[in-house]
């Protein structure tokens, strides 16, 4: 499974968590900030042998086995979730943010500690709902519209968050800010008519690539 996982995401998705993952080294020890939606298991199945620590507010999304699959992890409460990430400073060659920053209660403060979590040559994935992702239709079932999900806090502002970045040290490798890979843009296309009528964003992305629903951003310390 992983070797097809490092074969298909770099065509798939090349700018995707899964290719940031598969371009690691096989020791890179990597934090995943907000890892719910099964992203344990999934990390592990891109990149068997990386040390893998998640976090979150809670088991979110997770199926059986996942959890396990991750060699740490760890829960803190939304008022403690900046400060958890705080004192993890220093430890990490890479950091994942999937759709994380847009929940939290402290957006800024998290994105210091994300950038601070980074040892020297460390790496980032940092992906949030576009600016744009305000005025796109609604698809209230897995949210394609800024404001369908109701526990997206305020639209992350690409200016503040690259600032953010070259304050904390990190120069900015890949920005994508509509991300719209080109298969799953096709398949979006393909499944539009489906996603209007049942008001849903469809499965994979793909959705999401059609409308140029999130910015991707790689970094680097």
């Amino acid at each position: 499974m992983s070797i097809l996982l490092r074969q298909l995401a770099p065509m798939l998705r090349p700018k995707g968590k899964e290719s940031f993952l598969c371009s690691l080294t096989a020791d890179a020890r990597v934090l995943d900030v907000g890892c719910g939606n099964n992203s344990p298991v999934r990390a592990k199945a891109c990149a068997p042998d990386i040390h893998y620590t998640g976090l979150d507010i809670g088991d979110y999304n997770q199926v059986t086995g996942s959890i396990s699959s991750a060699d740490e992890y760890l829960i803190a409460l939304p008022e403690d979730f900046a400060a958890a990430i705080e004192r993890l400073e220093g430890c990490f060659d890479a950091v994942v943010s999937s759709h994380n920053l847009e929940h939290c209660n402290e957006p800024d403060r998290v994105l210091r500690a994300i950038c601070g979590a980074l040892r020297s040559g460390g790496r980032l994935y940092l992906t949030f709902p576009s600016e744009a992702s305000t005025k796109l239709p609604n698809r209230p079932r897995n949210t394609l519209n800024f404001h369908d999900d109701p526990t997206h806090t305020r639209p992350p502002k690409l200016t503040d968050v690259l600032a953010q970045l070259q304050a904390g040290g990190l120069t900015v490798d890949r920005l994508t800010e509509r991300h719209r890979p080109l298969l799953p843009l096709l398949a979006g296309l393909l499944l539009e008519p489906v996603s209007i009528l049942t008001r849903r964003a469809m499965p994979f992305g793909t959705t999401w690539a059609l409308y140029g629903f999130e910015t991707v951003i790689w970094a680097r310390r």
